[in-house]
């Protein structure tokens, strides 16, 4: 079973970690520990939109700290999500696995979502991250870092009616390479809302009212300075801005006069989860700043996946569909990555990325080497980052075969190669084309004007199909045509 720390004991934890490394310095170098391997940073906001950041041409919210880490490291314009909802995209980044190779390929969930009189069925599924499954945090805590998990997992099952407690604890962060868990549970939101008492069964109540997006910034700050003399790794992967869309009253009065005032603002509590998430991540890059970690920590910025389905911080958006969908508008995210004195500021990088790719990028800016047998499905960033070199690439892949909470998208499979995506629907074997790199919000079908392009890309989609071993989804036996 796995070894449950309690939210107060943390520090106490540290501590006792910290005296036992003066007393007994051959069990530091028993863990390979490197004061000199650079910290990590990862913050992964939750339902981030391409553009919902001033430095993605968003300008009718306040985001200071993001726009300075893009101007002071690499901003990359397309970036993908593992999956077009959270629990797959996020086991893809754990893992460096797909998730049609993992078999984890919705958001976890004890509700089925389907239409009424699909013509299919959804696929096979997983439901948690499987234990086996070698985390870049059991990585980099083999290696010598201390690694902290704050916010949102969701690659667990929660119990029916829980609040968030998962049926095996052993599936939570604390068992997959972290010193702990501050309030990653079996939910995909926050499990009693933004506002203390939070109803979590992993997050101790705070002062009535607090807000949880403060709650995770002190607690992460508070984990640096703990762990300051070592390597360490914050995986903040914050509940902002999931639903439900909620901030503080200061917030959202300042966005409500903002969009009264003429600025294009379609939902100013939206906007004001925003500017939130840019809180957390500002007070985590002063204490680095605080602490002269500046220069030997990397920090990543990124969302799970595309915008929020119900509401947007803007007017005018530019993807098609949103979050739950294969369109862009579900798969396209912000990614942002700094490192003084290794990535060039203000550089912007125009390569195609994924979520996949990060996981040996953290091996690679660890010096990590991995066994020859370990499995992974994307590629170091390193040189791109630090040196502007071209991925050799040759394409990406998507498989979505189920449904999503709305019920309203269809299954289905991407592979982008090049300037090209192509969409294969599972419904009826059709295709879309679309040139991407011209056409972000795909509005343009050239699969009719371009038959070979699109039936040379859908023969190499099936094919990669075949090689993970993806779970297809059934045909509905009682489907009646209509």
């Amino acid at each position: 079973m796995s070894s449950r720390i309690p939210v107060f004991g943390i520090r106490l934890l540290a501590f006792g970690a910290s005296l036992l490394s003066a007393l007994l310095p051959q069990a530091v170098n028993a863990i390979n520990l490197d004061p000199k391997k650079p910290n990590i940073v990862f913050v992964m906001v939750d339902d981030l939109g391409l553009y919902d950041l001033n430095c993605y041409g968003f300008d009718a919210v306040d985001t200071p700290y993001s726009n300075q880490l893009a101007k002071d490291g690499m901003l990359f314009t397309r970036a993908y999500a593992g999956a077009p909802v959270c629990s797959p995209s996020r086991a893809a980044v754990m893992s460096g696995q797909a998730p049609a190779r993992l078999h984890l390929t919705n958001h976890i969930s004890n509700a089925h979502f389907a239409p009424e009189n699909a013509v299919l069925l959804n696929a096979p599924e997983i439901k948690a991250l499987p234990i086996e499954t070698v985390t870049y945090a059991e990585r980099l805590r083999d290696a010598g870092y201390a690694c902290g998990f704050f916010g949102k997992w969701h690659l667990s099952l929660q119990k029916p009616n829980s609040g968030g407690r998962v049926v095996d604890e052993d599936t939570l962060p604390d068992n997959q390479g972290f010193l702990n868990n501050l309030g990653g549970n079996g939910n995909g939101g926050p499990a009693g809302g933004w506002f203390s008492p939070y109803a979590n069964p992993y997050l101790e109540n705070g002062p009535d009212g607090e807000y949880l997006p403060h709650r995770l910034a002190r607690e992460a700050v508070d984990f640096i300075e703990v762990h300051k003399d070592r390597p360490f790794l914050i995986n903040m992967w914050n509940y902002t801005v999931h639903s439900p869309i909620e901030t503080t009253d200061a917030l959202k009065d300042k966005y409500k006069a903002r969009k009264r005032a003429g600025a294009e603002i379609g939902n100013p509590t939206y906007a004001g989860m925003i500017e939130a998430a840019d809180t957390l991540l500002g007070r985590i890059l002063d204490k680095i700043d605080e602490l002269g970690l500046r220069e030997n920590t990397i920090v990543i910025l990124t969302s799970d996946n595309g915008g929020f389905n119900y509401v947007s911080p803007s007017d005018k958006p530019r993807l098609r569909r949103t979050k739950g969908w294969l369109y862009d508008g579900g798969l396209r995210i912000p990614m942002i990555v700094r490192w003084p004195g290794k990535i060039e500021p203000g550089t912007v990088s125009d390569e195609l990325v994924t979520h996949l790719d990060l996981y040996p990028t953290l091996m690679d800016v660890a010096n990590i080497k991995l066994p020859a047998d370990q499995i992974l499905d994307g590629d170091s960033l390193l040189p791109t980052l630090t040196q502007q070199q071209e991925l050799e690439r040759d394409a990406v892949y998507f498989h979505y075969p189920n449904y999503a909470w709305h019920a309203k998208n269809r299954l289905g499979g991407v592979i982008i190669e090049g300037d090209y995506k192509l969409l294969n629907w599972y419904d009826d074997d059709s295709v879309e084309l679309y040139k991407i790199t011209e056409d972000i919000s795909e509005i343009n079908d050239l699969s009719k004007q371009n038959p070979e392009l699109s039936d040379r890309l859908k023969k190499k989609l099936q094919r990669w199909l075949k090689d993970v071993d993806a779970n297809m989804p059934p045909r509905n036996p009682d489907y009646v045509a209509e």
